[in-house]
């Protein structure tokens, strides 16, 4: 009995060598199927997916210690370009994923919610650490107890600070939430608005 190729349902490509003598098979991490005519079949939402997850541009909101770590996520150690989310973007309209990270007061919140409002959407929203979470360990007047008190979130991070490590695994669970979104319908309606064909 041969060996059961655990591999078999991905859908795999192979590439041959100049010398087409030598063939290499890998595998395609995109959904899609390949043909024998050279081109791929895919859905619209699959490829739209694909391009947002691994192209998010992290808006950093550094309000205390949580921004070092966020720093140090993005360092050589931990590599953040991996995901291609390496590109920190200090404008609210070139980035689409806000890092909350720290400490939010009352004074500040109006701040927050106003750059999310100028972001462009699609828009995704990380709470990093207690103190964005819950409020941490200010019960106190001028400290938002969560910020899901002012903008909506898509993904928590626990810890206080959370490791680099866990801003990685937010960051792959939030690209995990992104691939399975659905955007082919509103992308056909408004094609069909802007053309003058809409029902």
């Amino acid at each position: 009995m041969g060996q059961q190729n655990l591999h078999s349902t991905r859908p795999r490509a192979v590439i041959e060598s100049t010398s087409m003598t030598k063939q290499a098979t890998i595998d395609l991490h995109v959904p899609e199927k390949q043909t024998e005519g050279g081109f791929f079949l895919s859905r619209l939402d699959a490829l739209i997916n694909w391009s947002r997850k691994n192209s998010l541009w992290p808006l950093p909101m550094g309000l205390s210690c949580c921004a070092i770590e966020f720093m140090a996520t993005a360092c050589s150690k931990y590599d953040m370009a991996r995901f291609g989310a390496e590109v920190a973007r200090f404008s609210p309209r070139q980035a689409d994923v806000m890092v909350v990270a720290g400490t939010l007061t009352y004074k500040m919140a109006d701040v927050v919610k106003r750059v999310y409002d100028q972001m462009a959407e699609p828009k995704w929203v990380i709470s990093m650490g207690a103190c964005a979470s819950s409020g941490g360990m200010f019960r106190s007047y001028p400290v938002v107890q969560g910020i899901d008190e002012i903008v909506p979130v898509d993904l928590y991070i626990s810890g206080c600070p959370p490791r680099p490590e866990a801003v990685l695994k937010g960051l792959m669970t939030l690209q995990e939430k992104i691939t399975g979104e659905r955007h082919a319908k509103q992308v056909v309606d408004k094609v069909k608005d802007i053309v003058g064909t809409g029902a």
